[in-house]
This record gives C-alpha cells, sequence and structure tokens, in this order.
C-alpha cells in the first residue's frame, strides 16, 4: 500500500509550517505524558515507602514479576500447555513473517503492521524461554523445595511449603490467593518484568494496527490496484488470535500506566518515519503519516486518542477473564 509524496519531506517547509507543528506537536505530548507516567508510576511510588521499604518491596517483586510470565491463571492448567502453545505461536508468527519478507521484501519494514508483527513474535520467544525456564525450576526432580514458599503480598504473610499439602498454593477467599513461589535470581525477575511490559506494548499494538486496518484502511484507503492477500490477511490476524489465545491462558496483567509504552512504541515508529522521510524522498507506508495533508493534524490526533480504547480492550478483557474465573473457579485461580 504506497502512498505518493503530496509534498518533498527533504525540503525544510515540509516540516516547518502549522500542519507539520501540530502533527509533531501530537508526537511529543505523547512522548512527554509516557515519561511523566513512567516517572509518577514506575519509579516514584516504589520508593514512597523509604529506602528500606523501596528495597524490600523490589526484593519481592522478583518473584512476582516472574511467577506472572509464565503460570497459567487457574491451577487445573499445566503449565507445560501454556509453554506448548507459546512455542506454536513462536513458530507460526516466524513463519508467516518469513514468508511475507520472502514475497515482498524487507520494504514491509517500514510498515507499523510488521513492526507490530515482529514484536508479537519476539515476544512469543522470549515467553516460551520463560515458559520453559519455569517448568524446570518449579518440576525439575533435583529442585530444592525449601526455596518454595507462600507469599501474602497484602499481609507480608510467608509460609514454607515443602512439607505441606498445598505445594501449588491455595485460595484463602475474598479473591486472595495464596501461591507458590519459586526464589530466582534477580536477573530472571528483571526478565519477567520486561515480559510484562512487552506483553502490554505488544497487546496494545496489535489491538491498533488490527483495528485500524480493518474499520479505516482496508474500507476507505485502499489504494488502486491493493491486493488483500492472504499474507496481508495473516498480518492483521494471526497476531490477535494467538496473542488472545496466550491473554486466555496467562496471568499478565495490563495497568492503565503501563499505555506509556504503547505510547513509546508507537512515538518511536512515527519518529523513525519522520527520520527516513527526511533523508531519502519516499513513499508513505500509510497516507495519514503524510503531513502536508490538509486533513494530518487530525489523523494524528484521532490516531493517538485511538490508543487509549486500543488499550482499554486490553484492560477490559483481562478484568472480565479475572472476575469469570473467581466467579466459577475461585479455588483454582492462580492470580497473583
Amino acid at each position: 500500500m504506497h502512498h505518493l509524496l503530496a509534498g518533498d519531506p527533504s525540503a525544510q517547509s515540509y516540516w516547518l509550517n502549522w500542519k507539520a507543528f501540530l502533527c509533531e506537536t501530537w508526537v511529543l505530548s505523547s512522548i512527554v505524558i509516557s515519561l511523566v507516567l513512567i516517572w509518577k508510576y514506575e519509579c516514584l511510588d516504589r520508593d514512597n515507602s523509604g529506602s528500606d521499604g523501596g528495597v524490600k518491596w523490589r526484593d519481592k517483586s522478583w518473584h512476582y514479576w516472574f511467577d506472572e510470565s509464565w503460570r497459567p491463571c487457574i491451577k487445573e492448567l499445566h503449565p507445560v500447555l501454556l509453554m506448548v502453545f507459546r512455542l506454536v505461536a513462536f513458530v507460526l508468527l516466524l513463519a508467516a513473517i518469513t514468508a511475507d519478507v520472502i514475497v515482498h521484501g524487507f520494504d514491509l519494514f517500514l510498515y507499523y503492521t510488521q513492526w507490530t508483527f515482529m514484536l508479537v513474535t519476539i515476544y512469543f520467544l522470549f515467553g516460551s524461554l520463560l515458559s520453559i525456564y519455569g517448568c524446570y525450576r518449579c518440576y525439575n526432580p533435583t529442585n530444592n523445595f525449601n526455596d518454595c514458599i507462600l507469599m501474602d503480598e497484602e499481609n507480608n504473610l510467608q509460609m514454607a511449603l515443602s512439607h505441606t499439602q498445598y505445594p501449588q498454593g491455595v485460595n484463602t477467599g475474598d479473591n486472595l490467593v495464596l501461591q507458590r513461589k519459586l526464589f530466582v535470581p534477580k536477573s530472571m525477575g528483571l526478565f519477567g518484568y520486561v515480559f510484562q511490559i512487552l506483553f502490554q506494548i505488544t497487546a496494545g499494538s496489535v489491538m491498533l494496527t488490527d483495528c485500524l486496518y480493518w474499520t479505516v484502511i482496508f474500507p476507505f484507503l485502499s489504494i488502486k490496484d491493493y491486493d488483500l492477500s492472504f499474507l496481508t490477511v495473516v498480518a492483521h490476524s494471526l497476531n490477535a488470535i494467538l496473542l488472545l489465545g496466550d491473554i486466555t491462558m496467562n496471568s499478565l496483567q495490563a495497568p492503565w500506566f503501563r499505555i506509556s509504552y504503547f505510547l513509546l512504541w508507537t512515538s518511536v515508529y512515527v519518529i523513525f518515519q519522520w527520520i527516513v522521510h527526511a533523508c531519502v524522498s519516499t513513499w508513505w507506508p500509510y497516507p495519514f503519516l503524510d503531513m502536508s495533508l490538509a486533513i494530518a493534524p487530525l489523523w494524528y490526533l484521532v490516531v493517538a486518542l485511538m490508543h487509549i480504547p486500543c488499550y482499554g480492550i486490553v484492560v477490559l478483557l483481562i478484568k472480565l477473564k479475572r472476575i469469570v474465573l473467581f466467579k466459577w473457579f475461585p479455588e483454582s485461580c492462580c492470580f497473583l
């Protein structure tokens, strides 16, 4: 889907006019808002309890971050099933993106769709590795089960699980789950933390990509001789299907402030496009990115605002899943 240039991005006048200024304002505002959210919720909130409390919070969080990355949402669902699903999803996505590159070339990576597809592929690869490590640590017969504890984050309650009848954790009622934990290296806890952020960026990007394509680009902005091929359909559907399957099974969360990373991801893509077009006179992958169009500022604003409902869909799906599981499987929930 190539959009011919309406203006010359290599000319200074292209960037120094009121339309370009508004477009740049929307993007830079998104970046500033994202950084403020990250500073407030990722940095300040962790240190509000004081230096000692902050250290304890971080130490305890290593286990939660890692556990959420590989444990399914209910005990009856074996972690190996989630691991196998992620491995299969990774293979399918890798095959799809490889076929797409062979057919259409590396120009595909000028599209946000392919950035998202690549991100989903990395997500499932990373998730597969964490699932493999988690299953190995938990189910390896040679593991030292003295490293397993029950932790109640709200009341700071810990109980050894080595010789109890609750090796997988218990639900104490009132939506309070005491979950089996493995002490893991802080590096693995950090990987779990990064994986959570990757999940939140990926989920939001997939919703934005597929919703924007099927509701705006395909019906209204299709260009003459545009071919809706099988690979195009796969690129705008397979990622969402596989990600929804993972959301159904995993224990990951999506707090609202993490929309900041999603906004940063899209902003990086837009700035990348600006740099490319400032250096090389080439086509725009999406018509609404061309700032010489009269309605370009409106398009930039609309797409920026679309991040809210797209990420909101992810938040809603996870909340609905938790409500349903706590109602139907109150003794089996493994949410931390």
